[in-house]
């Protein structure tokens, strides 16, 4: 039963002891389970008499939706009880606190720590979505770390239906701080959840900052385009993807589809406990490929195990187990080398059988300059790609050529030019494409090299020095 006084209240089968936040609503607790585990929970208490009857059909809907959510990033209810004073939702204790605190303690996360973290959210966002629940009310002091030393994060925040909500739909959420009042103006709805996404991945820093509420309404319902800062530097895709986030008008912001598809968060290849036997069941398919003779496909299939390998050694906690790990990966890497070595002969002496043709295309384009301006610009990304360090600047030469020349072949009248074309667009997709797969090996093989034993940790200590 609930005692008097100023400490924590009584709940049989626990010892509540320290607070670890409180709200308008609730108390939040660190507590021991009587019971032999003395399993650590936190314990969130709910005093009655602040309750009205919507505060009442809002925390049951909370019981209902947590009752039914087993994922591993979102905050498991164990159970719920009351007594004449309170009611008592027992949750799953997470050691690191809130992200809001993570972030302030270390002031700016390297990039790489940012983007394991998008994936646990936007895995916990997809599970979520899956089950017609739409969290209204993400903030870093709703997503909590399970701990310190191997971080994961944890979604929370209260429960509630939400008017806004398309019908079936129904929302995890609480009254929202100034810095989500735009959710409640003019971006709310099904995909709240990614704007909000984006209002915290961008390094926490609200884009409506204001001194004043007149100030604040003025920026919320402005057209301005939201800018991020220059400083610190993002790569393409995390730029990319949070402008898409942070794109007032719901019709045009990214999709929750295009949201988990997205090359930044790429949930394909979040570490899990079942990266390493996809990356194990691709490299089976690899040695399989090469002992037949078909190296471009086995250098393909290392490429594609790499990128399960990385992830793998994310999720591993063994020491022993790890530098197992790395040393495979050392030996499929190696062998991809030679592979690569044997394809890229291959490809050069298809690159000089198919110049004929290539000339012949080009000669037959010279009455269409919008072709032959796309045909100077495939030729020089294939020359980008011979030098030294130029293969992003190919890529990004490869990919606007061939947005060109998709268009234009779509265009093409049958004939002559038009198979010279078609071929020659097959051959610079096929060259993309394994350029590509360069690119993320090399990246792949650095990043498994110098992983740390200690994890994410030691990269998060890392970065507080940079600023």
């Amino acid at each position: 039963m609930a005692g008097p006084g100023w400490g924590p209240p009584r709940l049989d089968g626990f010892i509540l002891t320290e607070r670890l936040g409180s709200g308008t609503y609730a108390t939040v607790y660190k507590a021991y389970a009587k019971k032999d585990t003395r399993e650590v929970v936190a314990i969130k208490c709910v005093a009655k008499k602040s309750l009205n009857k919507a505060s009442v059909e809002n925390l049951l809907t909370e019981i209902e939706i947590l009752k039914g959510i087993q994922h591993p990033h979102i905050v498991q209810l164990k159970d719920f009880q009351w007594d004449s004073d309170n009611i008592y939702l027992i949750m799953e204790f997470c050691a690191g606190g809130d992200l809001s605190r993570f972030i302030h303690t270390r002031r700016i996360l390297p990039e790489k720590v940012a983007r394991v973290f998008m994936q646990q959210l936007a895995s916990a966002l997809q599970f979520l979505h899956q089950q017609n629940i739409s969290h209204l009310d993400l903030k870093p002091q709703n997503i909590l770390l399970s701990s310190l030393e191997k971080p994961h994060l944890k979604l929370a925040g209260t429960s509630a239906l939400h008017s806004t909500c398309p019908p079936g739909m129904r929302s995890m959420c609480s009254v929202a701080p100034p810095s989500t009042w735009p959710l409640r103006w003019c971006v709310s709805g099904s995909t709240t959840p990614v704007w909000t996404s984006g209002l915290w991945g961008s390094s926490y820093m609200p884009p409506f900052a204001s001194r004043s509420f007149s100030e604040l309404e003025e920026k919320i319902r402005s057209n301005r385009v939201i800018e991020l800062p220059l400083r610190p530097p993002l790569s393409p895709d995390c730029r990319d993807l949070l402008q898409r986030l942070l794109e007032r008008d719901p019709s045009r912001r990214i999709s929750f589809q295009d949201f988990f598809a997205h090359p930044w968060v790429d949930l394909e290849h979040m570490p899990s406990g079942e990266s390493l036997a996809q990356a194990t069941a691709l490299v089976v398919q690899a040695v399989k490929k090469d002992q037949e003779g078909d190296a471009a496909a086995a250098l393909s299939l290392y490429c594609k195990a790499l990128d399960f390998f990385v992830p793998a050694l994310h999720y591993e906690v063994d020491a022993q187990r790890k530098e197992a790990i790395k040393a495979k990966v050392g030996q499929y890497v190696s062998r991809a080398e030679e592979l690569k070595a044997i394809v890229s002969s291959s490809n050069r002496a298809l690159l000089r059988q198919g110049a004929s043709a290539r000339d012949l295309l080009r000669e037959m384009a010279r009455d269409k300059p919008r072709l032959l301006a796309a045909l100077e610009v495939a030729s020089a990304a294939m020359a980008k790609e011979e030098e030294a360090g130029g293969e992003q600047d190919a890529l990004a030469l490869y990919q606007h050529g061939l947005e060109e020349l998709l268009l234009l072949l779509a265009a093409e009248p049958p004939g002559r030019r038009r198979e010279l074309l078609h071929t020659e667009v097959q051959n610079l997709m096929a060259r993309a494409e394994y350029l590509k797969e360069q690119v993320k090996m090399r990246e792949s093989r650095w990043e498994a090299e110098t992983l740390d034993k200690e994890g994410l940790l030691e990269s998060v200590r890392g970065s507080c020095t940079l600023q």
